[in-house]
């Protein structure tokens, strides 16, 4: 019998690239973060450099700034740490419940993305202020949460909570509810289910959310100067330092304390993709 030849196998055709090639591509994405971060940022870093070390030192550890780096990354960590409590529960609420107007609830948790925080910033005023909604019944009883350090946790809780919600939201929706379940059929209370089997699915998230809350609250202007007071030494927050030496024309010294504040800005980065990355780990996901 004549053996009948093999057809040689047809080549596998490359997928049509929506995008141009790889080195276009990457040419492209080099030269936009460079005009858009790169460049900007090398500036900062630039014109700190025309500083000596005594000055650069004299600028980033004056009185009023060490005040200032007590009040940002104090009252940050302060509201990073509520967030991460309170926006668990409205995470847990938008995913294990449904009632009415649930979806006008999930809309509002994104209000502080989408809402000027100039905008934040005068509404809280004028409701805990001593003549506002809220204020001028708390006041005569000797709290006060405008104008001073309260205030600003305050703000920063306000535009951190998006973020610790969005973070630990889609793993409470992925979250193997059969786990749960199991727990309860073997006799497990609903503390131990939680601290046992839903809360270290959820850390991972948790702790990204807490840190993403932490970032954000560091850079935070608009919604705090309206109801801090803005005080030396009492409610001045680090980028009020910065507003206040350009207005100087000291461009050295805010540079410097800016580069203080892009430094601890990009440990922060640093931070939140490891966590990141820790947690599609934990979660089986490709990294």
């Amino acid at each position: 019998m004549t053996a009948l030849p093999i057809a040689a196998p047809a080549k596998r055709r490359a997928p049509a690239k929506v995008l141009p090639g790889f080195n276009l591509t990457l040419g492209y994405t080099i030269l936009y973060l460079s005009l858009i971060v790169l460049i900007p940022l090398s500036a900062l870093v630039f014109k700190t450099f025309t500083l000596s070390w005594e000055q650069f030192w004299s600028a980033v550890t004056g009185p009023r700034v060490l005040a200032s780096y007590r009040l940002t990354f104090g009252a940050s960590f302060i509201a990073a740490l509520v967030n991460v409590v309170f926006g668990l529960l409205v995470a847990w609420v938008l995913v294990r419940y449904d009632f009415f107007g649930k979806k006008v609830v999930d809309a509002l948790v994104d209000l502080p993305f989408a809402l000027p925080t100039a905008v934040a910033g005068i509404s809280l005023t004028a409701l805990l202020a001593g003549n506002g909604w809220v204020g001028q019944y708390l006041e005569p009883i000797g709290i006060q949460l405008a104008f001073n350090p309260n205030g600003v946790v305050i703000a920063l809780i306000f535009i951190g909570l998006p973020f610790v919600v969005r973070t630990v939201q889609p793993v409470l929706e992925d979250a193997e509810k059969e786990l749960e379940e199991a727990a309860t059929c073997l006799g497990a209370t609903r503390w131990q289910t939680f601290s046992k089997v839903i809360f270290p699915s959820i850390a991972p998230a948790l702790l990204t959310g807490f840190a993403m809350a932490f970032a954000r609250a560091i850079g935070e202007y608009g919604s705090v100067i309206f109801i801090a007071g803005n005080m030396p030494m009492v409610s001045e927050i680090t980028p009020l330092i910065i507003i206040g030496k350009l207005e100087q024309y000291d461009y050295a010294g805010a540079t410097a304390v800016a580069v203080v504040m892009l430094v601890f800005s990009f440990i922060l980065l640093l931070v939140i993709n490891a966590l990141q990355a820790w947690q599609r780990r934990h979660s089986g996901a490709p990294a």
